[in-house]
């Protein structure tokens, strides 16, 4: 463990995901850096390519335009040559491979970030699994995914595969909770029809491991639907990839369409995360989304 200590970690990007990752490995006494637009952290840009791995945490937008990772692009570049680039940002399935393939200098990875914002510091320390994807099968991007394994906190589940399967868990995972939670608003406006008491329903599926233990409660944040930067941007890009990649699979696009429908009228209804809306499909979505 000491000659782990002697790695030298950078951080880019000083959001909630990046700051709380720096600050667990900084209490687990690590030496780090940490790079981002930030008063206090903008001068330490340089000091990234001295970093053996450096973690990029910055943002991966969805507007109209569609999913945006010009970001990661301009800063992996930043990274030392023969040294370690982790891209902790949410993308799209086979951006590891071509950011890897337009910086062949430095070896790229994809460990996805599985925080809550509410829990982000507890979530940093105690993850439940620990995930990293290589675009490429060879061993040196094996051993430096398993040097990247070692220096992350303990968990009960690992993984090395290919970055476009990790990429695809982590999408996978955000726009399943997203039809969760439109799908159990459902079943509550059904309820309540019926007179029916929500509690006692969400008791019993609460008592089933197999539905989790998350994602029941119709009303959250003072509103209603799937919402939150990363619910609303990463289902907006993933029907736009469904679109482009499976147009010829029937059903799918119209599922996704419809389940987009229903969370946009039901987060409009109760003015939760308005501006985000805006921001992901523009202004005339608010116009429009209950038409």
């Amino acid at each position: 463990m000491n000659d782990k200590r002697k790695v030298q970690i950078g951080f880019v990007g000083q959001g909630w995901i990046g700051k709380n990752y720096a600050d667990e490995f900084s209490g687990r006494g690590f030496s780090i850096t940490r790079y981002s637009q930030e008063e206090g952290y903008i001068v330490n840009k340089d000091k990234i390519a001295e970093c053996d791995i450096v973690f990029i945490a910055v943002p991966t937008p969805t507007t109209p335009a569609g999913f945006d990772d010009r970001v990661v692009k301009e800063v992996v570049k930043l990274v030392g040559k023969g040294k370690i680039a982790v891209i902790k940002s949410t993308i799209l399935p086979g951006t590891t491979k071509r950011i890897q393939s337009e910086n062949r200098d430095i070896i790229v990875l994809h460990s996805p970030e599985f925080l809550s914002e509410a829990t982000a510091r507890h979530d940093a320390g105690h993850p439940m699994r620990n995930i990293v994807g290589i675009p490429l099968s060879t061993s040196e991007h094996r051993q430096a995914a398993e040097r990247v394994l070692s220096i992350l906190p303990e968990a009960s589940f690992k993984l090395i595969c290919d970055s476009d399967e990790a990429e695809i868990i982590k999408y996978g995972a955000n726009t399943f909770f997203y039809v969760k939670i439109v799908y159990m608003n459902m079943l509550y406006d059904l309820s309540q029809k019926h007179g029916a008491d929500w509690n006692v329903i969400k008791s019993a599926f609460l008592s089933n491991p197999w539905m989790g233990n998350m994602h029941f409660d119709p009303v959250h944040k003072s509103g209603r639907g799937a919402g939150g930067s990363c619910f609303i941007k990463d289902f907006a890009a993933f029907s736009k990839m469904i679109e482009k990649e499976l147009s010829d699979k029937d059903g799918y696009l119209d599922m996704l369409h419809a389940i987009e429908k229903v969370n946009l009228a039901l987060l409009i209804s109760t003015s939760k995360d308005l501006k985000l809306i805006q921001s992901v499909y523009g202004e005339e979505i608010l116009k429009c989304a209950l038409s």
